[in-house]
């Protein structure tokens, strides 16, 4: 997409940020009322080149199939499914946008972002093994998950995906469960194509190498962005009633900008990520799935090590992490700056209390940045016994900016996951945070559109329905609907198996 030099001087829409987040938006509210004049503000010279590009994410469509962070094991020995039920029916939702859209010709043939990739869980060793036996027990009774296989006989195992064997002494206690209807998705691929579906409508406009510099309310309530042109060196104002802040790990310092009583007392802690990569041929014919296995002890929820199948333009790979690591810098391509500037008075006390009771977050932290080659392929080595360090090399991922907000009993938490905040009068919206948020952006924005767009919701209900066959229903306990709805959309993506 060629770079845009001119931004609208007035918008119903102002959408900051051109990663999925703002793509989803965007393409709902234009699908919903085609009459709105719609801007979208890129910093960097094309959109998804952060947290949505194929290679600073794991592609993981999350249906928590997999990721046992999602299923908790309470002490009682009993597994909490409610997490897992919410990030599944959002992902189903989804799934039927990106049906209707590919449907409507909105966007190209779904095998352009989204392949099917079975999602497996896999651990050693009988403490693990008897909480995967519980979780899979526990996940079966319910419609979403049905059709989830468990195995401990390595020869079966061996069969789901080679590479967890070989080199691995038979003796050894494993245990696997596999869902056959997971997914891999390339949201940058998306992304790029949502908007580019965008910038062709009348009365939408996309400026790449823009950046906002600030952004007020005026006396009659509309918003004020100062807009600065990276090319030209010049700044521009853009008057709208409506702001979505969507800018990945940029998103908090423009929410602090803001000054929204609803903003006050957030915080961000950035975490870097590292993966192996590897594209030898006869490794990555050896694997096909999404391998998740349990967090290292004191590691966060989106350190949870995985061993994928990737399919990125057309071409298959493998990665392994994620490695964590520490950057003050809010996005890849961010400041160093960053984290500092954004402590204020508002957010001291929350983000003095989170790291006062995350030191074993710290150490974990400043364990994986002192990692070295040969302690990396030791963590492979858990999954892919075999592995040989020649066939992989090392990347970096996107940057994560983890949600910090106070809490009036134990002055702060770290939140792990995503976070809208609305202000009252729905003029702006706010996402912060990171996974699995890409994969649920969908059920993100509906919820976004109720708060911010209340008195409208009632005449795009029909239209909401006609995009999302679920919208409005409950799928966790409806099984019959949620099982004709999804065989539709899998479907119609290709996905079906």
């Amino acid at each position: 997409m060629d770079n845009r030099v001119e931004t609208m001087a007035e918008a119903d829409v102002v959408l900051i940020g051109g990663g999925v987040m703002s793509a989803t938006l965007g393409v709902l509210l234009h699908q919903l009322d085609p009459t709105l004049k719609i801007q979208i503000i890129e910093a960097l010279a094309t959109v998804a080149k952060e947290s949505s590009n194929p290679w600073n994410n794991a592609g993981t469509g999350h249906a928590a199939l997999c990721e046992l962070n999602y299923t908790k094991q309470n002490d009682d020995g009993t597994i909490d499914l409610s997490k897992a039920l919410k990030i599944n029916e959002a992902f189903e939702q989804s799934k039927q946008f990106w049906s209707f859209l590919s449907k409507a010709g909105v966007l190209p043939e779904p095998e352009n972002f989204i392949q099917p990739v079975p999602h497996m869980s896999f651990v050693w060793g009988d403490e693990n093994r008897r909480y995967l036996k519980a979780r899979y027990e526990a996940m079966r009774q319910h419609h979403f998950f049905s059709d989830m296989e468990y195995s401990e006989d390595p020869a079966v195992i061996e069969q789901w995906a080679p590479l967890l064997l070989e080199g691995r002494d038979r003796d050894d206690v494993v245990a696997a469960t596999r869902v056959n209807t997971g997914t891999d998705v390339n949201f940058g691929a998306l992304t790029e194509s949502l908007v580019e579906y965008l910038d062709a409508q009348d009365g939408i406009k996309l400026a790449t190498q823009h950046i906002v510099k600030d952004l007020t309310r005026q006396k009659d309530g509309r918003w004020r962005l100062e807009v600065r042109n990276l090319t030209k060196k010049i700044n521009r104002t853009i008057d709208t009633p409506f702001v979505f802040v969507g800018a990945g790990g940029a998103s908090l310092p423009l929410l602090q900008k803001s000054k929204i009583e609803e903003g006050k007392g957030y915080g961000g802690f950035p975490v870097s990520g590292q993966f192996l990569v590897c594209d030898q041929p006869e490794v990555v014919a050896k694997h096909q799935a999404k391998v998740y296995g349990k967090a290292a002890v004191g590691a966060p929820p989106m350190s949870v090590p995985h061993l994928d199948t990737r399919v990125i333009d057309g071409r298959r790979s493998l990665l392994f992490g994620p490695f964590a690591g520490f950057s003050p810098k809010f996005l890849k391509t961010g400041s160093i700056m960053d984290l500092p500037s954004s402590v204020k008075l508002s957010n001291l006390t929350p983000m003095l209390a989170v790291g006062a009771k995350n030191l074993d977050l710290t150490k974990y932290l400043i364990e994986q940045c002192l990692q070295s080659p040969e302690d990396r392929l030791q963590a492979l080595r858990e999954f892919f016994p075999d592995a040989r360090l020649e066939n992989w090399k090392l990347i970096t991922a996107g940057q994560r900016v983890q949600v910090i907000k106070s809490d009036d009993h134990i002055g702060g938490v770290l939140q792990f996951g995503t976070e809208t905040i609305v202000c009252k009068d729905g003029s702006l919206a706010a996402l912060l945070g990171a996974s699995p948020g890409a994969s649920t952006a969908v059920n993100i924005m509906l919820n976004l559109l109720e708060k911010a767009f209340p008195e409208r919701m009632d005449e795009w209900r029909e239209k909401l329905t006609a995009m999302i066959p679920s919208y409005g229903v409950e799928l966790e306990s409806n099984a019959e609907i949620y099982q004709r709805v999804r065989g539709e959309a899998d479907a119609s993506l290709g996905i079906a198996r």
